[in-house]
């Protein structure tokens, strides 16, 4: 790719996601909808958690997953390369203080999420398979009543996330694979790139119930082995978790002096690169999971945009603040390394060096590859949208064969692409979640009256 096409693009990058447009964007809209909702996603997060991991289903209404493995699915799309290396560059561009900041987007983004999900559930429509199909194409479609506006922000959404799908979902992905595959076990990239475009196509090819049952069972394994093994190092620096927890909130509101080989950050850098890999690792505002909630098998949009509030907290209050906490407890965080080698270092002060670089390639393997099935739902059911059912097998089938190119070819110019896509997805999000904020918010009044009425009638029996 011509060195000038890469630089447009990288230039572009910077502007989207830099302090004066997506950024400030996504973290307005996010205190927008907690007002609206009145601090729901604190209000209703047991409810929510009971919802997802006890109840698990609904067992009425249309859909073709139920709300877990909806979940899953948008899980699968989210925990991913963000949770390892994303907070782990963080924290090597901004200090400790970066980890707060995640903590702040995710907090917001549980209600900018939970109102993706419930628009996606309200507006959806069978497609012509018989399915349920929906997400920001159709809320902005079809909800915001100017179809001179809704038509062409649906459209451009679903074009971006077709394309996005192939970068940042796939490529990026799998490339991220390969290397650590390589790196730990010495096996050839090719050679992973090969075994993931076949399970890619046992398992994307089968449709979103297949790809349900198997994040269904994915997801929840590779998350609990991370997290243990975090735990551990955790346990292992147990004495240092609190003056790193102090360290994470103060240098939040004071920057990081330089140490070792951390060269120091103001409160700007530190605010800047908590927020942008926050939003890259939970993805609310980007739309994305709005897709996969859609096709559970629900009556009550609400309900559905409860559990699918959860998969950012899981993923940013949860997975990235283990992450986070253990590269800073373990004192690795002014190495000067980054990226993945961050995370790795962490490991290895509490494992074997060995066991420690192993755990953490297998696990960003797995993540990888989790977050490559979700996005191939995610960019098929775009192109449905755009040009009809018809397109979606021919779609899936340039996936696979990404997914393998991307394991064996440098992506400079896949990131910067890539991340541009993902900006663009946003705008039109974020217009339609301003504007139909309101039937959210009225959706969420109605169904907690009738909850509260079953409640109380359920007490008198």
């Amino acid at each position: 790719m011509p060195e000038s096409i890469t630089g447009f693009f990288s230039s572009a990058s910077d502007f989207i996601w830099g302090p004066n447009l997506l950024i400030p964007m996504l973290l307005g809209v996010g205190v927008f909808l907690s007002l609206r909702l009145r601090g729901l996603q604190f209000r209703q997060l047991g409810s929510a958690l009971h919802l997802a991991f006890i109840v698990r289903h609904e067992g009425e209404g249309d859909g073709e997953i139920s709300h877990f493995q909806a979940l899953m699915t948008a899980l699968a799309a989210t925990v991913g390369t963000g949770n390892i290396v994303g907070v782990a560059t963080a924290i090597a561009a901004g200090g400790p203080g970066a980890l707060f900041w995640m903590w702040m987007t995710g907090l917001l983004g549980m209600a900018t999420k939970y109102c993706e999900a419930l628009l996606a559930v309200k507006y959806r429509v069978t497609d012509e398979a018989g399915e349920q199909a929906g997400g920001p194409m159709y809320y902005l479609s079809r909800g915001i009543r100017w179809r001179w506006l809704g038509r062409p922000l649906g459209g451009l959404f679903a074009l971006f996330t077709a394309l996005a799908a192939f970068g940042i979902g796939n490529m990026v992905q799998s490339n991220s694979l390969a290397d650590a595959v390589n790196g730990a076990f010495g096996i050839p990239e090719w050679l992973t790139g090969l075994f993931v475009a076949t399970g890619l196509a046992l398992v994307v090819l089968g449709g979103v119930r297949s790809i349900g049952r198997v994040t269904g069972v994915l997801v929840p394994v590779m998350v609990s082995v991370y997290m243990i093994a975090c735990g551990w190092v955790l346990i292992v620096h147990a004495a240092q978790v609190p003056a790193a927890v102090a360290t994470i909130v103060s240098d939040a509101f004071t920057g990081t002096a330089a140490a070792g080989g951390f060269l120091g950050a103001g409160i700007a850098q530190v605010m800047r690169f908590g927020v942008a890999r926050g939003i890259f690792s939970n993805e609310s505002g980007l739309g994305s999971a709005g897709i996969a909630a859609a096709a559970a098998q629900t009556r009550e949009p609400v309900r559905q945009a409860l559990v699918s509030m959860t998969q950012t907290f899981i993923d940013t209050i949860v997975v990235c603040s283990f992450t986070g906490i253990a590269i800073v407890a373990s004192g690795v965080w002014s190495s000067g390394m980054n990226g993945a080698a961050l995370t790795q270092a962490a490991f290895a002060s509490a494992f074997p060096t060995s066991i420690g670089y192993g755990i953490v390639a297998v696990c960003l393997a797995l993540f990888a590859f989790s977050t490559i099935l979700g996005w191939g739902y995610y960019g098929g059911q775009s192109v449905a949208y755009l040009i009809g059912h018809r397109a979606v097998v021919p779609y899936k089938l340039l996936f696979i064969g990404a997914a393998f190119a991307g394991s064996i070819y440098s992506l400079n110019f896949v990131w910067v692409f890539s991340d541009v896509m993902n900006g663009l997805m946003a705008i039109p999000n974020i217009i339609g979640l301003v504007l139909l904020s309101g039937v959210a918010a009225a959706e969420t009044r109605q169904y907690l009256a009738r909850q509260a009425v079953v409640t109380a009638a359920e007490a008198t029996d």
